[in-house]
């Protein structure tokens, strides 16, 4: 209650909205305060404008401003908030110079920021509330900080707070401190401020320093969120500082002992070793051995004799699997894996299996232009080449006289381990007629056999042992023949007489109308094919082709 003194001051006083009088707290409410001012009812004043309503006492007498001598309820409405911004007011401008520092409560949420109680109600941005904005304002409402007056506006009798500012130059000044008592190889305590694809920033209570991605581990890291997150609190190593430009580099793996100091003796070289695969590219595969520490399994280390494209044909990510160490570069970090070095290197024993004259079996496994694959065991195989496969016929593709699949017998004619090739052959089996064609062909012999192909310039005749003679146009009739598929057909038999040997060139000529002649007679014909113009060779590797696309369309 107020004292008999202050009760007859205040009787003189004018109760009207706007004036400032005393009262005495009577009552303590949950969510106001009932004030006697002397007045024929009492006032209420929310007690949300009290700094720390905890310290609020009954019988405490404090000055109070009216705003409304009678609500609804007939009470007075009264503001002790009021009454201080209007007492405070000149002072605060005295007090709180613009650049000073002001203690103040947060009242409320308001439009672009926070309103503060310093005395006077000031507004704090939300902006400058911190050094990052927050995205909830509602959790500062209740809590008292220091601020820094920014702008004071005396016509509209408002202030403009920072906390940022504040918090900025005492981070600035925790930075000049720890930039002067930092040193390499110091472990400082940091929290996790932000992550990026090439590392994390990390708040070291006023300096923000940059954990990168390879220092984060030693082992393989494909984005720091995989070991990280924003706002964990760990310890790092300072690895590098750069005083002018106020950076710090920092580690997190220089904790641990690096595994690839004392790799030799992990890993000899020769050993067999287990890992798991964790990285598949075109031209191998990467292997985590143990933490931190990888081998590569090159794409040609797959396999002895698969020709293997690329790894993910034959491996899997996560997949375990055992290897042989190859080689190990301990400054670059490198170790070099094979996986076919588990088995023996079946070309090591081809020779020893395969030796030059040796007979094979075998199934066709590819056609290609040039000759025919025989798988020898799986994964070797060997090659038959097009002019390996007939002594005597000219033959343009292996699909001629071989199908995929057929089980073909060879012979082993070359090995050559450096490029892992093994040369075989077909028409090796058998002797080579040419050798002894005087023995089965004279000039003068007559000689029966089946019209194999046609040609502009003559027909090509099937004899025995595997050889063709060839029939010029110029030898089927005594008649002119202007085209020769006018006379003889692909397939039909005919009896011809043997007019020419040449064995250097692999050639017979036959003649169909000297079959008849005389000694003399075929003389004079041998002397026509002796001077036939060199376009009329007989066996033209062009009339080959010409012979073999005329006899499909005789067959057609």
């Amino acid at each position: 209650m107020l004292t008999m003194e202050e009760a007859m001051l205040q009787s003189h006083m004018r109760f009207a909205a706007g004036e400032i009088v005393k009262g005495t707290i009577i009552e303590l409410r949950p969510k106001e305060v009932l004030v006697d001012i002397g007045y024929k009812s009492e006032g209420v004043i929310p007690a949300a404008e009290f700094f720390d309503i905890k310290t609020v006492k009954l019988g405490d007498i404090i000055d109070v401003l009216i705003e409304r001598l009678e609500d609804k309820e007939g009470m007075v409405v009264l503001s002790k908030e009021k009454a201080e911004f209007k007492q405070n007011w000149e002072k605060i401008l005295n007090i709180a110079k613009e650049g000073s520092t002001v203690v103040g409560k947060v009242k409320a949420v308001v439009k672009g920021g926070l309103l503060v109680n310093i005395g006077v109600e000031a507004f704090l941005p939300a902006s400058q509330i911190d050094i990052i904005p927050p995205k909830n304002l509602t959790v500062y409402v209740g809590n008292a900080y220091e601020f820094k007056v920014v702008k004071i506006n005396q016509e509209r009798q408002n202030v403009v707070l920072s906390r940022r500012e504040l918090i900025e130059q005492e981070r600035s000044e925790k930075r000049s401190k720890l930039l002067s008592e930092m040193m390499p190889g110091d472990i400082r305590k940091g929290t996790v401020k932000n992550i990026t694809d090439f590392g994390a920033f990390i708040d070291l209570n006023g300096l923000d320093g940059l954990l990168h991605i390879t220092d984060m581990s030693w082992g393989r890291i494909g984005h720091p969120s995989e070991i990280l997150k924003v706002g964990q609190d760990i310890d790092v190593v300072v690895l590098d500082i750069n005083r002018e430009k106020e950076r710090v580099s920092l580690g997190l793996k220089q904790k641990l002992t690096n595994p690839w100091e004392q790799i030799e003796s992990k890993f000899p070289v020769g050993t067999r070793v287990k890992g798991r695969v964790v990285n598949l590219v075109p031209y191998g595969a990467f292997v985590e051995l143990e933490p931190g520490v990888e081998g590569l399994v090159h794409v040609t280390e797959l396999s002895w004799t698969k020709r293997i494209a690329k790894p993910s044909d034959v491996l899997k990510p996560d997949q375990e699997i055992e290897a042989v160490v190859l080689g190990i570069n301990r400054e670059e970090q490198k170790i070099s894996l094979g996986i076919r070095q588990l088995e023996a290197n079946p070309w090591d024993l081809a020779l020893e299996k395969y030796p030059p004259g040796a007979k094979v079996k075998g199934k066709i496994r590819n056609l290609t232009s040039y000759g025919a694959f025989i798988e020898l065991e799986e994964g070797l195989d060997g090659m038959i080449h097009v002019s390996d496969i007939s002594w005597t016929r000219k033959i343009n593709h292996p699909s001629e006289v071989l199908k995929k699949g057929d089980e073909v017998e060879a012979v082993v004619l070359e090995i050559d381990k450096l490029n892992q090739r093994i040369s075989v052959g077909v028409k090796q089996l058998s002797q080579d007629p040419w050798d002894n064609i005087d023995h089965f062909y004279k000039v003068g012999d007559l000689v029966n056999g089946k019209v194999t192909k046609l040609a502009s310039f003559g027909a090509f005749i099937g004899l025995q042992h595997d050889i063709d003679g060839l029939v010029h146009i110029s030898q089927v009739s005594e008649d002119r023949v202007d085209k020769i598929k006018n006379v003889l057909k692909v397939g039909q038999d005919v009896t011809a007489r043997v007019i020419k040997i040449d064995k250097s060139d692999r050639r017979i000529g036959l003649s169909i109308k000297a079959a008849n002649y005389s000694t003399e007679q075929l003389k004079a014909e041998q002397a026509i094919l002796d001077s036939l113009k060199p376009g009329e060779d007989l066996v033209a590797l062009q009339h080959a082709f010409d012979a073999a696309d005329e006899g499909r369309d005789e067959r057609d």
